[in-house]
């Protein structure tokens, strides 16, 4: 037998960090198994589909690693509506399905409570299809279903307690439960892993599987992801869309690896790990039944370690968007003109030890590219106390006089400005580093002046000492 595997999206927004999980965990298997990893694009809900979510979706699994041209599909789904009816027209012409007009309320007077489900009315009545009549499986009254799961083990879910559920609409469109099943099988799908919240509908799923007459797929439900306050990730609430991350300055190797830890560990004391190592290592069985923690601190800290781990050359590359500006992502305030990529990959790699997601690369170094540094104000009060007038007018005069603009220099100069005042250096660097950088925090002082050049660096002190 061959593995195929499956991922089935829906286009109807951003990119879910969830199902970037979902989509690795899958080719993670396919990948060891020698399989296929199949793409379903599930776009029936036409009211909320839109073109540009698909091609969102096939760009974001290009990111983390599953590139198109390596797998099979994209296949869309509205594409076998006709196999959906077929296998409606099937179920209901061997008994198995049968029509019901009725409505929630309709049950709900039956029964007198709001919370009870389907009663069966409408089983014996012989319906045939009409307006207002959806079709309905129809479930066994006795015994179990099991459901053999990598994960979970051996879920069991009494008949009796599983309602008659409905698999299309009074209009022949099949719901998500049938639509789903047939489009497993028309794939040959072997092995479904997916979110935990999909595992009530797993016994009603192999109940169809079983009634079209096919070996329903090895399950594995894997757990939900949670934010910090344990409350299941969401769209509305909770920062989830892969796209917002990447465009923020995450390494998809930072974020696949910090995805994959969701739910399982590679051996060992130890979460950085290569690709190759977890390709090797995961194994679905192995995967916790706890919802997982999507900790954004820690997914930080992860980036922070891979930028520091690649090679000059490697960060300057990855750092390119930030500097000039893509379609997702802005430009930066300096005019294009401006940027002057040599002197950036002189200071790039003072900077790669500080940032821990490449947007930050553009506050580190913008004071390099504009004719005028970007003044924060909280900087400027910080720094610009009583006496930093009298140290801005030391450093001019020593700054103005060195044959070597170094930073050896430079930090030489400024450490006898603040020795004849009485301050030590960190005191004497604040109102400098202001002046030219317009923040109190950034990349090394006097490394950053040298950078900078002698002219704008005297420039700028005479532009913050005439402000005082």
């Amino acid at each position: 037998m061959t593995v195929r595997v499956r991922f089935a999206p829906s286009p109807t927004g951003m990119f879910h960090v969830g199902g970037a999980r979902s989509a690795l965990q899958n080719w993670i298997y396919a990948q060891q198994h020698g399989g296929v990893f199949v793409l379903r694009i599930e776009d029936t809900d036409a009211a909320r589909n839109r073109p540009e979510w698909t091609e969102g979706i096939i760009s974001a699994l290009d990111w983390i690693g599953i590139e198109r041209g390596t797998y099979e599909g994209p296949y869309f789904q509205s594409s076998y509506a006709a196999d959906h009816t077929a296998a409606a027209t099937r179920l209901y012409g061997e008994g198995k399905a049968y029509y019901c007009d009725c409505t929630r309320d309709d049950v709900v007077a039956r029964s007198g409570n709001k919370h009870t489900g389907y009663d069966g009315f409408c089983r014996e009545r012989g319906l045939g299809p009409g307006e207002g009549r959806a079709l309905r499986f129809r479930t066994p009254d006795e015994g179990e279903t099991v459901v053999e799961d990598l994960v979970r083990g051996k879920p069991t879910f009494e008949n009796k307690l599983i309602e008659d559920f409905v698999i299309a609409r009074s209009d022949g469109s099949a719901v998500f439960l049938l639509a789903n099943v047939v489009d497993d099988m028309s794939m040959g799908i072997t092995h479904v892993f997916r979110a935990e919240e999909h595992l009530p509908n797993t016994p009603k799923q192999q109940m169809l599987w079983e009634a079209l007459g096919v070996t329903p797929p090895v399950w594995g439900h894997v757990p939900v992801i949670v934010n910090e306050k344990r409350q299941k990730l969401s769209k509305r609430r909770d920062k989830v869309a892969l796209e917002s991350y990447r465009d923020e300055g995450y390494l998809a190797a930072a974020m696949r690896n910090y995805l994959m830890l969701l739910g399982w560990a590679p051996t060992g004391d130890r979460e950085i790990v290569p690709w190759s190592v977890i390709e090797e290592e995961y194994r679905i069985q192995d995967v916790s039944h706890a919802p997982a923690f999507f900790d954004v601190k820690k997914l930080r800290a992860f980036n922070g370690e891979y930028l520091r781990a690649l090679t000059p050359s490697e960060f300057t590359q990855v750092c390119a968007p930030w500097l000039t500006g893509t379609d997702t992502i802005a430009a930066p305030s300096w005019p294009a003109e401006k940027f002057d990529a040599e002197l950036f990959t002189t200071i790039a790699p003072l900077a790669q030890t500080r940032i821990t997601v490449l947007s930050e690369i553009v506050d580190y170094v913008d004071f390099l590219f504009l004719d005028e540094p970007v003044h924060d104000e909280a900087s400027w009060a910080k720094a610009m106390k009583e006496g930093a007038a009298d140290i801005l007018d030391g450093a001019a005069a020593a700054f103005g006089a060195l044959t070597d603009w170094s930073a050896d220099a430079l930090k030489t100069a400024l450490e006898q400005v603040g020795e004849a005042r009485g301050l030590k250096l960190g005191k004497t660097q604040a109102p400098v580093r202001v002046a030219a950088t317009g923040r109190t925090i950034g990349l090394p002082l006097f490394e950053s002046l040298e950078a900078l050049g002698r002219e704008r660096t005297l420039s700028r002190i005479a532009a913050a000492r005439a402000r005082l």
